[in-house]
């Protein structure tokens, strides 16, 4: 692994790059040292096969686009691609249910396009995933080549039965999510940039409470808490939330983490210092749509374009609030340590192939089609001279953000699986901000700001290692783990609500005995005995630090 990334990583791009469109008519065109793997075109097409693909549904399609079966990137990729595609839309937040129901009624896709292990794991236990081996070695050209030239791929996609059932792609690694805070209220309302998740807790009631943007009115909330916010919430209190984390270097649950997580958010839910529907957001859309209208103070969120979080969310807000100034903040320490938030994994497994698919081979060849550097530069960037123009390295530099998020911002779930690090240099997300474009500039000094604060390792991760290389658990306990991970989640939720009449106590004891009851000894033991035995042979966090700490000095 470390060979690997030391040899490999001249190449990196955000598991957020984002931003691109195309005509249903038009092709970029590869760099000449981008795509030597790209099969020369017949002047007789090969027939097509059909297929169906799964794709998350994200609710980000403006209406005059069309849906997720039949927009302009639809349209491209079956008039360019080698196969007739169906796309079926996946809600991204009910995609486990969603799984379920298509794979129960025999009508699944051919592909599936899934990042979550607890999800594709047991379908490769129940044989529903088709094994990839030899169906890669006979017809593949592209995605075979990434295997040759990331052997970590390759060895993160193998199962201990042999067989690849997965498909995946290499990445830069970024901070996932952010702490944003609004600077000009902390200004006006004299306080210091939180330290604490007490000092954080201060703040976000002084900004609920002290009218901060100065209408004379009490509209503000000092912090958001729905959907993604309230993880961000758990890292800090290192909240392994569904997973492991590390306590005392052996994995834990760390119920104690979650306690304390939950007092804080009951605390500021009691003090009506957040929305009091939080609950009801269930995509965050409210949430964010508050902030960018200069209604929030604190917002901790997922960050799925640091581009369009740091240069196109600032100038909309801007639109609402001239004087806004944000900045991203460190994690506040909390009682039980400092923390970062989540980072994207450098080797990601993302898709598979339904074993009943009729056509695999048409599926293989599709999978390779969309792992072209061509391919992925048109649904990354777009049409150059249109969306994106050339800088000074040959990497593209976007024209127009507004042009591009609303034409193509919610087309990179078509690129789930595509190797972002075979754009060489141009991996970098640095390289999507043009510093000459002022907005822009301040863009990339958040960008860079947050990734000083972030990817540090002298501070904890919440996790035992990257989330989704932790193991998910064999047949026999998955069962149960899936039926008391949602009472777990309730019995929290329930506490952070109910305000005198359930604690984060008796949440503590109810959701101790629950994991007790559901076998939750026997789903410990599994865990600690795989990190006794793997954790020095699989990719955990010091294998992240070398790679983040490569890729830092590929960037100067």
């Amino acid at each position: 692994m470390k060979k690997w990334f030391a040899t490999s990583l001249t190449m990196a791009l955000s598991t957020s790059m984002v931003l691109t469109a195309c005509s249903t008519k038009a092709t970029v065109q590869p760099s000449s040292s981008a795509n030597s793997t790209t099969p020369t075109a017949s002047t007789t097409p090969a027939k097509k096969g059909d297929i169906s693909v799964s794709v998350y549904d994200r609710g980000k399609i403006p209406a005059a686009e069309g849906t997720l079966e039949d927009n302009r990137w639809s349209k491209f990729i079956n008039e360019n691609g080698p196969a007739n595609v169906k796309y079926v839309p996946i809600p991204r937040n009910e995609a486990a249910q969603k799984f379920n129901v298509l794979f129960a009624s025999g009508s699944a896709p051919d592909i599936i396009n899934e990042f979550d292990p607890n999800i594709l794991n047991p379908l490769i236990d129940q044989k529903q995933l088709m094994p990839l081996n030899d169906l890669i070695e006979k017809n593949s050209v592209e995605y075979k080549k990434v295997l040759q030239d990331y052997p970590a791929l390759k060895k993160v996609a193998t199962s201990p039965d042999g067989n690849m059932y997965k498909v995946g792609r290499v990445l830069e690694s970024v901070p996932s999510y952010a702490v944003f805070v609004r600077a000009d209220w902390l200004k006006k309302l004299n306080l210091d940039v939180p330290k604490t998740t007490e000092d954080l807790y201060k703040v976000a009631k002084a900004f609920a409470e002290q009218d901060p943007d100065g209408n004379g009115k009490k509209d503000t909330y000092g912090m958001a808490l729905s959907f993604r916010s309230e993880f961000a919430i758990d890292m800090m209190f290192g909240n392994p939330v569904e997973l492991y984390g590390l306590v005392n270097d052996q994995p834990s649950r760390a119920f104690e983490n979650a306690r304390l997580a939950t007092e804080f958010k009951k605390r500021l839910f009691d003090e009506g210092i957040i929305d009091k529907d939080f609950v009801n957001d269930k995509n965050g859309a409210k949430a964010k749509q508050d902030f960018l209208n200069g209604k929030t103070g604190i917002y901790p969120t997922f960050v799925g374009s640091w581009f369009e979080s740091t240069v196109t969310d600032i100038q909309t807000l801007k639109k609402a609030v001239p004087d806004a100034d944000v900045i991203p903040i460190a994690l506040p320490k909390s009682p039980v340590g400092e923390f970062i938030p989540d980072v994207t994994s450098p080797v990601q497994m993302t898709t598979a192939i339904n074993a009943k698919t009729k056509d695999p081979v048409a599926a293989i060849k599709y999978i390779d089609y969309m792992d072209r550097v061509s391919t992925g530069t048109s649904l990354l960037f777009g049409v150059e001279g249109t969306h994106y123009k050339k800088d000074a390295n040959g990497c593209p530099q976007i024209i127009d953000p507004n042009k591009s998020k609303a034409e193509v911002s919610w087309a990179d779930d078509y690129a789930h699986f595509y190797s972002r690090l075979l754009l060489g240099k141009c991996a970098f997300i640095q390289n999507q901000f043009n510093p000459e474009i002022p907005e822009q500039k301040a863009g990339l000094d958040m960008f860079n700001k947050a990734g000083a604060l972030y990817l540090d390792s002298t501070k904890k991760y919440r996790f035992v290692t990257l989330q989704e290389l932790i193991p998910t658990f064999p047949k026999d306990l998955q069962p149960s783990f899936n039926t008391v991970k949602k009472q777990i989640t309730d019995t929290w939720l329930k506490a952070v609500i109910s305000g005198d009449k359930y604690s984060a106590d008796q949440a503590y004891k109810d959701v101790q005995t629950a994991w007790d009851k559901a076998g939750g000894k026997q789903m410990d033991d599994f865990i600690i005995e795989w990190y006794k035995t793997s954790k020095d042979s699989s990719f955990m966090l010091k294998d992240l630090w070398e790679t983040v700490a490569k890729q830092a000095q590929m960037k100067k």
